[in-house]
């Protein structure tokens, strides 16, 4: 690590935007009777005790100090030569940005980044000051969405700051973690950021566990027909589309790290740590495209079953149709035999006295054979027909 500069008390700033007054480093004198600056004081440190999680120095690996706000925490490193600010922030107010840009001489491109947040996942460097910006993954069981949450890291010679937006990931397990190991800490700021790259990493593991046991019980849906399938395919896609953007650019980003390990003297122990970190993040993505891509196949053979079901469903009613018309033709056939008869026997029954053959001997035989005729023709012609 490069070795810690020494910041003077007051020093000129060169960008313009950024505020000329430091914030108090003392403590402000007993108030003697001031009751509306006392309260207005008392907000404002509430304000900022909420946004600041934990600010902590350490020294050889070792806490030595746990200031109370920023502004101790800026005085009390200038009074340490070999110490580190590690300060955890959630959600800071714009003054508290503005105030560790001033302290640090942070870059007025990151720390607009910070401000704003909903930044995709990068590495940048602005002279002495490393900002990477990274989207921790959380899995919720109940409604089966993945939660994002974003983190902003500034990495310095002698300071870290995190600016946390949403609920993942748990720093302050980061925080236990390397300060139980002291030996770790002990190799400065790049120690602490590769903590946080392996925890925001880690946290994949059951975002990847989660999302590959829905996709167990999607297949079995998809099989089993259940209407509903779809719409949890497409959803759960669009979370891997989310997942996808976290964890694609670390692969580029512990890349770049590493590219820089001889320039920047990064510690071979520390090396072989981003290394790890670098193989977990490639495999991660990689099944993250895996499981887009089974996702995509899976609601494309969704879309094959959904459409035989349809045409089976179709033929089933052709089928349907075709024998309710079968049965249809045979009754009208029926009916049309039937109608015959009765139609010779309604004209010959008509009885009117000047109706021809009314008095003919034959008129009964040939009445019953007319009958006969026409019901024996028209059933062979609708048989021929396969009417009957």
């Amino acid at each position: 690590m490069a070795e810690r500069r020494v910041r003077p008390a007051s020093t000129a700033k060169k960008h313009t935007w950024r505020r000329t007054t430091r914030p108090p480093v003392t403590p402000p004198p007993a108030e003697t009777g001031a009751p509306a600056a006392s309260a207005a004081g008392a907000a404002a440190d509430q304000r900022e005790a909420d946004s600041v999680i934990q600010a902590a120095l350490y020294e050889g690996g070792v806490r030595v100090a746990t200031p109370s706000s920023l502004a101790d925490t800026f005085r009390e490193l200038r009074e340490q030569r070999d110490g580190m600010a590690w300060i955890g922030l959630a959600r800071p107010t714009e003054d508290e940005l503005l105030s560790l840009a001033a302290e640090f001489d942070l870059h007025e491109l990151a720390v607009e980044d910070a401000m704003e947040a909903h930044q995709r996942p990068k590495l940048e460097r602005y002279g002495e000051t490393l900002f990477v910006v990274l989207r921790a993954a959380r899995y919720l069981d109940a409604p089966e969405e993945v939660d994002f949450g974003e983190l902003h890291v500034f990495v310095g010679p002698d300071f870290v700051i995190t600016v946390r937006h949403g609920a993942a990931p748990d720093l302050s397990a980061v925080r236990r973690r390397m300060e139980a190991t002291p030996e770790l800490l002990r190799l400065g700021p790049e120690a602490v950021l590769y903590a946080i790259l392996d925890a925001v990493v880690d946290g994949y593991a059951p975002v990847v566990a989660g999302v590959q046991n829905d996709i167990d019980e999607i297949e079995t849906e998809v099989f089993s027909g259940d209407p509903e399938v779809s719409r949890r395919i497409y959803e759960l896609s669009r979370e891997m589309v989310e997942f996808q953007r976290a964890t694609r650019p670390l692969v580029g980003m512990l890349h770049a790290l590493m590219a820089g390990f001889a320039k920047y003297g990064t510690d071979e122990e520390l090396q072989r740590y981003l290394r790890d970190v670098a193989d977990h993040v490639t495999h991660t993505s990689e099944r993250v495209d895996g499981f887009r891509q089974a996702l995509t196949d899976i609601l494309t053979v969704n879309t094959t079953l959904v459409t035989q079901q349809q045409n089976a469903e179709m033929r089933a009613l052709a089928e349907a149709g075709f024998e309710q018309n079968e049965e249809i033709k045979k009754i009208s056939s029926w009916a049309a035999i039937l109608f015959a008869p009765t139609l010779v026997g309604t004209i010959y029954g008509m009885n009117f006295e000047t109706m021809p053959e009314l008095k003919w001997a034959a008129g009964y035989p040939f009445a019953i054979l007319l009958m006969a005729v026409v019901c024996v023709s028209l059933y062979f012609i609708f048989k021929r027909r396969d009417w009957l």
